[in-house]
């Protein structure tokens, strides 16, 4: 399959493709979007409609210092038409952004329809194309023969299709006074803080696990699971001590404070260079995300946690994206072909949407023959997002949400309260994605 010298091709008309399908026709860039729905369904959708939201009808807080607001302020800076259609189509709900579901799918459709420029081919597309620009954002369910050659093209061992994540929690939020820091065995200075548990707190705990309410299974999904990524609760359903003889096990852990080694230990793991965030060892999860809020706060120093992710195991096509992209979204093996949406390694929609608006731009200008790529600063919310893509350093690269945690530090923080901090954080963030816009008027952006 070949594609058109001068059109852009994009696999998927879910949210990212239909936002890199509008930053292009807006740019003048003829568009082939190819969407297999409703010739083939992914068993999760329930229409052929573009831009169909399969679960909740949220785009989260809609609030100024937020992660979410942050990132919603800066897309509408750059012109999001998934904002402007969520926007067009909200409704009443509080400090949130939801929408009228078919309200919204009819305005992101009019919108590109206006545009003249996007064809739209119904059928699946089980090879990329040969040449021209390319961008796949065909989403966690891509059809099993378009998986199997993007697992050609990128290496099997870089596409996943199933996440056993590990919750993430903010560093700030953790009490230091009530962990250590160690490694079993003292093999290194303490790369673990470790949160010890009495036997009556492990027991609480442990019955709090197997009683917890979980996400049910999907038709799509195998209720098999990976021996060696099992959801906390089916290991804690084993027996009452199978956590505190596997994944949470003391052995080789002595806590300071007392010369002992406690009943059981729960592990957090920093997760990048600027220690701002930990994540929770072995501790992937079904139960729902009020349940593991509410059970992984029993553990004490983590009453107060902030949780940046929370665990999920299920099916979910992503790429090992650092090992793949650049920050422009890039395959770094073939330039001309690009990635975005929950593809490349984020959860959410709007974190969704704003991929294709860079993988968008960034198609554009390979097109246009233009400047140097559209890569927003790491400062910024979008910017942070596609350093976590292209250069989280962690091995348990998994797919996350917009949050405070991936952004860099701050400077001076001093005694600053966590509102005041995430208020700073937002403020940086948004002056430097303007400035970063008015030195960049070559992108000819069109801020809603």
């Amino acid at each position: 399959m070949a594609s058109g010298r001068g059109e852009v091709t994009i696999l998927g008309g879910g949210l990212a493709g239909c936002e890199a399908a509008w930053q292009l026709a807006t740019r003048g860039v003829d568009v082939l979007l190819y969407e297999m729905r409703p010739i083939r369904s992914t068993g999760a959708h329930r229409t052929g409609e573009l831009a169909e939201l399969v679960c909740s009808n949220s785009f989260k807080s809609n609030l100024p210092h937020t992660a979410s607001g942050e990132l919603k302020r800066e897309m509408r800076h750059l012109g999001s038409v998934i904002l402007d259609a969520a926007d067009a189509s909200s409704l009443p709900a509080g400090e949130a952004l939801a929408v009228d579901r078919e309200q919204f799918v009819r305005e992101v459709s009019q919108r590109l329809e206006e545009t003249g420029r996007v064809r739209i081919e119904r059928r699946e597309v089980q090879r990329l194309p040969d040449d021209g620009v390319v961008i796949v954002a065909t989403g966690p369910l891509t059809s099993d023969a378009l998986a199997s050659e993007i697992a050609r093209v990128t290496g099997s061992d870089r596409l996943f299709f199933y996440d056993a994540v590990a919750p993430i929690v903010e560093a700030d939020s953790i009490d230091l006074e009530r962990c250590f820091r160690a490694s079993r065995y003292g093999r290194d200075e303490g790369s673990y803080l470790n949160f010890p548990l009495t036997e009556e707190e492990y027991e609480r705990v442990w019955l709090a696990i197997c009683s917890a309410e979980t996400v049910p299974l999907h038709d799509f999904e195998d209720a098999r699971f990976f021996e060696g990524c099992l959801p906390l609760e089916e290991v804690a359903r084993r027996g009452r001590d199978t956590l505190a003889h596997g994944p949470w096990k003391p052995v080789g852990l002595r806590d300071p404070r007392t010369g002992r080694r406690p009943f059981a230990v729960v592990q957090l793991r920093q997760e990048n260079r600027e220690a701002t965030c930990y994540s929770m060892v072995a501790c992937q999860s079904r139960m729902t995300w009020p349940e593991q809020r509410r059970i992984f706060r029993m553990i004490p120093g983590l009453e107060n946690a902030e949780f940046l992710r929370l665990g999920v195991v299920h099916r979910n096509t992503y790429l090992r994206s650092p090992d793949l992209l650049d920050a422009s979204l890039r395959l770094r093996s073939r330039p001309n072909v690009l990635f975005a949406g929950q593809l490349v390694g984020v959860e959410g929609y709007l974190e969704s949407a704003a991929t294709g608006l860079v993988a968008g731009v960034n198609a554009w200008l390979t097109v246009a023959d233009g400047g140097e790529d559209f890569i927003p600063p790491p400062e910024t919310m979008l910017g942070a997002l596609l350093r976590y893509v292209s250069a989280w350093e962690s091995p348990d690269f998994a797919p996350m949400n917009a949050n405070f945690g991936i952004l860099p530090p701050l400077e001076r923080t001093g005694r600053m309260k966590k509102p005041e901090r995430r208020a700073a954080a937002c403020e940086r963030a948004f002056q430097a994605m303007c400035a970063y816009v008015r030195s960049r008027p070559d992108l000819a952006f069109r801020s809603l």
